[in-house]
């Protein structure tokens, strides 16, 4: 055995030692906690146990509403892809241990409308390496809302799979005062994470800070074998809210952030995800006629984003990139949005404009073999690639047609528009003049929906069904990561067409005292829907072709929570994506597997125990060689089960503890969304999906006052 394996496994040692002292220690402070623990219930104060999330469960027809800062199972999450992946119908494309890619039913990139406090935050990677959702960390947040298929359209373009909403809520200090919340967590494979967020205010304003810091290393898979992955990154936000009576708001935001992470499945790590945001918002509600609330806002996103083979790896002698290499992008966003809503005895309307620029440049360093000289990035000017416009105008209204039944609908109309800056484009062993350098292209875009919505009147029931169509523009990615674009355009930004689908969703929502049960399921048919075909690649090296295709989607997703008695719940969702390429009488690839959640928890007073079983079936629905930006499929894959143990003591109404064990069997597997892990971390040249965490321990302590 070498020296370097003993080593990393003394290391693995100290830091599962390190975690289970961790683990120890808040194991004897529950005890302590449980001897003088003197919890109350009298007068109007109603302290509620804890909890470890383990399913989250939709609100209403087609929402999900969620607080980020629960703790849930498995390991509280590391971005927003992370805390996703724990909602029935989401999953990711995992590349390592932290920023993977979010994919709601089977859809991936901009068919996923992320946002944060209203704003975009888009990745500058080429290849999504820093995702929007890899700058987000959930626990600094309020609130969560998730609004599944084209059901809306108040909130930006080309939201044909789904739109997500992470929000800081507006302070609301009665008079001086001040609020905290703060959290540590500490888990298996050297993880620790130390969440601030914290305000003081009083009738006319507030100022909050919210921050985090979080790290990791390696992580081990369940057969012992370490995968490279570790990462590290910080979050800094501050808001001031000017509130001159109780219907006006004026809130200034800033924040900043940066990381570096290490990918398996990539050929080279991220050294750099720094961020800049800036944004500013006016609301006034209850103005007292048909016009009952103004919203507006401006916001600026800056992603400043450097890969590497070299600062947290060692480059691969026997890879095209045997010497080290560098790639540093930005991404420039600015953007502004207005709303109106107004109220007539039976009708809402919400209706508004909003607006987008982003600009992409780049830059490479430069290695020279002969004189085994390198020149970082810093050294060379920026080159601008792309710049990309949004244009939209929106109405969206809720008309309660009786005392059960409402209909909502909207529509919206955007004009989208992409120029190409590239004077040449990079091949495998050469660069050739861009044939498209200079132009602009431009669509105007429809795109509208209408859903229906009972409520039965002798159960607590609400059926609804809708359709919704979309017609999207390509993103950066479709338009300029492409090696190539269809067989009849000289590449993918002249050849890609805007996407259409049309999307029929359905499905009912029931909620009593001791029972909630929901059910959503979805038909769709893709117009021109774009895909990514790498069976050409040559010479271990992997290039694309982006197209249009039409596809057929369905599939759906099942909830429940149930109260067995005063202390057993239990809860158990279901997902199920299906996707078919109409045109070539294939799989449609990248789809999840059958995704099932059961759970089982045990609340008594101030502390809770769970367990949490995830049961995923095997995925022999492949197009091998065909994907998107980031992933491809490359073979079926198995099913697997995952049980993990939970609990949670609330030491006092200020102090919760939680701790969990995921993976409780130490099993080795794999998610079908995968990325084949890379040569230079010893993978084999065959594809090999990189695997999942092994047994993992994890304690968390959450203080609020």
């Amino acid at each position: 055995m070498s020296a370097s394996h003993l080593s990393s496994l003394s290391q693995a040692s100290l830091r599962w030692k390190t975690a289970f002292a961790v683990f120890l220690s808040t194991l004897s402070a529950l005890a302590t906690a449980a001897d003088s623990n003197t919890l109350s219930t009298s007068g109007t104060e109603i302290v509620l146990p804890p909890k470890v999330i383990t399913a989250v469960q939709q609100s209403s027809p087609l929402t999900i509403i969620a607080n980020p800062k629960d703790a849930r199972q498995p390991v509280p999450a590391s971005d927003a892809t992370d805390y996703l992946k724990t909602i029935p119908g989401f999953s990711a494309i995992r590349s390592g241990g932290t920023n993977g890619d979010t994919v709601l039913r089977g859809m991936f990139g901009s068919r996923l409308n992320l946002r944060t406090n209203g704003g975009l935050m888009i990745g500058a990677c080429p290849f999504r390496m820093d995702a929007p959702s890899s700058y987000i960390s959930p626990e600094t947040f309020d609130k969560l809302t998730v609004i599944k298929g084209p059901q809306t359209v108040i909130w930006g373009p080309g939201a044909s799979a789904g739109t997500v909403l992470f929000d800081r809520e507006p302070e609301n200090f009665a008079q001086l005062g001040s609020r905290l919340h703060a959290s540590l967590l500490t888990s298996s494979n050297g993880r620790i994470d130390k969440v601030f967020d914290g305000a003081v205010g009083g009738e006319q304003g507030y100022v909050r800070f919210s921050g985090n810091k979080a790290q990791s290393d390696d992580y081990q898979d369940g057969n012992g074998d370490t995968v490279p992955s570790r990462w590290d990154k910080w979050n800094g936000d501050m808001a001031t809210g000017w509130t001159p009576d109780d219907d006006t708001l004026i809130e200034l935001t800033a924040g900043k952030g940066d990381g570096e992470a290490r990918y398996a499945g990539r050929g080279m790590d991220g050294s750099q995800f720094e961020r800049e945001s800036l944004g500013l918002r006016f609301e006034k509600s209850n103005l007292g006629g048909i016009l009952d609330k103004l919203e507006a806002q401006v916001y600026y996103n800056y992603a400043d984003h450097v890969m590497d083979n070299f600062r947290l790896r060692e480059p691969d002698p026997t890879s095209m990139m045997a010497g080290p290499m560098a790639s540093q992008v930005d991404r420039r966003t600015l953007g502004g949005r207005f709303a109106a809503t107004f109220e007539w005895t039976d009708v809402e309307l919400v209706a508004g404009l909003d607006a987008m620029r982003s600009e992409h440049r780049e830059r490479n360093s430069k290695y020279d073999m002969m004189t085994d000289t390198y020149t970082d990035t810093d050294q060379f000017a920026w080159s601008k690639d792309a710049v990309m416009h949004n244009y939209g105008a929106f109405g969206e209204l809720t008309w309660k047609v009786a005392d059960r039944s409402r209909v909502v609908t909207g529509a919206r109309l955007d004009r989208a528009s992409a120029k190409d800056y590239r004077k040449d484009i990079s091949g495998m062993m050469m660069s050739s003049p861009n044939p498209t350098a200079g132009d602009t292209r431009a669509d105007t875009l429809p795109s509208g929906f209408a859903r229906y919505e009972h409520d039965l009147a002798d159960s607590p029931t609400t059926l609804y069904a809708g359709i919704g169509h979309v017609q999207r523009f390509p993103d950066y990615w479709e338009l300029f990561s492409g090696g190539s674009g269809p067989a009849d355009a000289v590449n993918a930004f002249d050849g890609i067409k805007p996407e259409k689908t049309t999307q029929i969703d359905f499905g009912l929502q029931y909620a009593q005292d001791d029972l909630q049960a929901w059910a959503s399921g979805y038909v769709g048919q893709v117009r021109d829907y774009i895909l990514f075909d790498y069976s050409n690649s040559m010479m271990g090296m992997s290039t694309s072709r982006a197209d249009n295709i039409d596809a057929r989607i369905m599939g759906g997703e099942l909830g429940l929570a149930y109260d067995l008695n005063d202390n057993w719940k239990t809860d158990a969702t279901l997902a199920y994506a299906w996707g078919k390429n109409s045109s070539d009488g294939t799989a449609l690839p990248q789809m999840p597997p059958l995704d099932a959640r059961l759970g089982l928890t045990y609340e008594q007073q101030a502390w809770s125990a769970g367990a949490l079983w995830r049961v995923v079936a095997q995925q022999n629905r492949v197009d091998e060689g065909k994907g998107n930006v980031v992933g491809q499929d490359f073979g079926k894959s198995a099913g697997f089960g995952v049980f993990s143990l939970n609990g949670a003591y609330r030491v006092s109404k200020n102090i919760k503890l939680s701790a969990g064990l995921d993976n409780l069997f130490d099993k080795a597997y794999a998610e079908h969304l995968n990325l084949a892990g890379n040569a230079g971390f010893g993978y084999p040249a065959e594809p090999e999906a990189i695997n999942e965490p092994g047994r993992t321990l994890w304690a968390k302590v959450d203080l609020d006052f």
